[in-house]
């Protein structure tokens, strides 16, 4: 059974359905989550989960990403994790660390990557005249936002969509995808998921 560790900063709604898909013939379990807010909503709803919680507040190492990442690796090494999934992670990670868990740790995206890496991919989808908009999850690395695709869900836009309507309507895409894709790699398998 493979262990996992899911990191947020927010609301935590992927990490709920990732934890919510972690039942009965699924080959992994979450094991922590990790925010860097102490007011991340997600805290809440992993302690209604039953999932221990661990917080490294960023802003308590006023800028030293290295002190901050240092704490973050040795609280996830307390629970020893095989997998890391960041799930609306709001921190841009070093190398140094990312290769600490090269070929286990997993990010969700907001666009067809490569489109659109980065911040603000509702908004940038629009502002192109994008006829498709959706999600990705990869294989993180230390370049932002690239890494192996193993799996998208796409959508169309529709007329008078905005940054927030794409985001509503993107999110259960989301939700679907990312558990469909940690299935999948905790057998080993990278073959990517296309959804619908």
């Amino acid at each position: 059974m493979k262990r996992v560790a899911i990191l947020i900063s927010g609301g935590g709604s992927n990490m709920v359905a990732l934890a919510q898909s972690m039942i009965g013939d699924h080959p992994a379990r979450p094991v922590v989550v990790v925010s860097n807010d102490p007011d991340a909503g997600g805290l809440a709803k992993a302690e209604q989960l039953g999932i221990p919680r661990e917080v490294v507040d960023h802003r308590e190492f006023h800028k030293d990403r290295n002190a901050f990442e240092g704490v973050l690796h040795q609280t996830l090494e307390h629970h020893a994790p095989d997998i890391i999934c960041l799930a609306g992670f709001m921190r841009i990670l070093t190398g140094a660390f990312t290769s600490r868990y090269e070929g286990r740790m997993l990010n969700i995206h907001p666009s067809l990557l490569p489109k659109y890496k980065g911040l603000h991919t509702h908004a940038r989808a629009l502002e192109n005249g994008d006829a498709d908009h959706g999600c990705t999850v990869h294989e993180v690395t230390a370049a932002l936002d690239d890494g192996p695709i193993l799996g998208q869900a796409r959508m169309a836009v529709k007329a008078g969509d905005t940054p927030d309507t794409l985001a509503a309507r993107l999110l259960p895409l989301e939700h679907a995808l990312y558990p469909a894709v940690l299935r999948r790699y905790a057998r080993g398998d990278r073959t990517p998921v296309k959804l619908p």
